[in-house]
């Protein structure tokens, strides 16, 4: 996120984006976090409660590389919840709706935050145009600005948010879903790779600046995390599709 803020050189417009971001993930990881609390309670798992992370307090939630990778590249992740599944009444689905209710929590920011923006875009300005992955709007006045800019960019932090979480890769909530999916044996043996994780997304970010030209693919993180990228793309645009029809 920050790369493509000061990609082309650093310039007020994108320090202000930058500032804007903050707030954002703070927000965004912490009704993550907090979701996934509040589904496991409902389950029957007090755990989160009793350690008080059903909490939107970010100081609870935040991982410092998580939020880091949050506000370099648009994607990151929090600390986990804690939550004991023998509380679960149902262990298979009630673990699946734990870990899906972080990804989905941030799905409904997602479109809260692009719903604002066509708001915002309806009272301020008449033009608003959606290319290639960017928006474009005219006579928009410098406050009218700041707001439309602050909602796309909450959307498209959100998007990320929950996409990267679904990654199968211990602790992502992809893994859990997973876990519910493979033999007991093999999913104890997969959950292992959790202590290696922060090593493997570390070397993924400084693989970014090492070129690696296959096809389109400039890097081995964009050969790796193209799928991220390309299903963020498609869920933005169907969010944008559906509120077009409305608005």
């Amino acid at each position: 996120m920050i790369t493509s803020f000061f990609a082309n050189g650093f310039s007020t417009d994108s320090f202000v984006q930058f500032l804007m971001i903050i707030p954002i993930v703070l927000i965004s990881l912490s009704f993550h976090e907090m979701s996934h609390g509040y589904v496991a309670y409902l389950c029957g798992d007090n755990t989160a409660r009793n350690f008080g992370r059903i909490t939107m307090n970010p100081i609870k939630h935040l991982d410092p590389i998580g939020a880091l990778m949050m506000l370099i590249f648009g994607f990151g992740w929090a600390k986990p919840v804690p939550i004991n599944t023998r509380n679960f009444k149902k262990f298979k689905r009630d673990l699946v709706l734990v870990s899906l209710a972080g990804p989905v929590s941030n799905l409904l920011l997602a479109f809260i935050g692009f719903t604002l923006m066509f708001v915002t875009s309806k009272i301020i300005s008449t033009n608003l145009i959606y290319a290639n992955g960017v928006f474009y709007s005219g006579t928009l006045s410098v406050l009218g600005e700041l707001v439309f800019t602050f909602f796309y960019l909450f959307g498209v932090l959100n998007v990320g948010l929950a996409v990267f979480n679904l990654i199968p890769l211990p602790p992502l909530d992809g893994s859990r879903i997973l876990s519910v999916i493979l033999p007991p044996r093999l999913s104890y043996s997969y959950s292992k790779i959790e202590s290696y994780t922060r090593y493997i997304f570390l070397f993924l970010v400084l693989a970014s600046y090492i070129p690696f030209n296959i096809g389109p693919f400039s890097s081995l993180y964009d050969l790796v995390f193209y799928p991220v990228y390309k299903l963020r793309i498609l869920i933005i645009e169907g969010m944008i599709y559906i509120l077009s029809l409305i608005f």
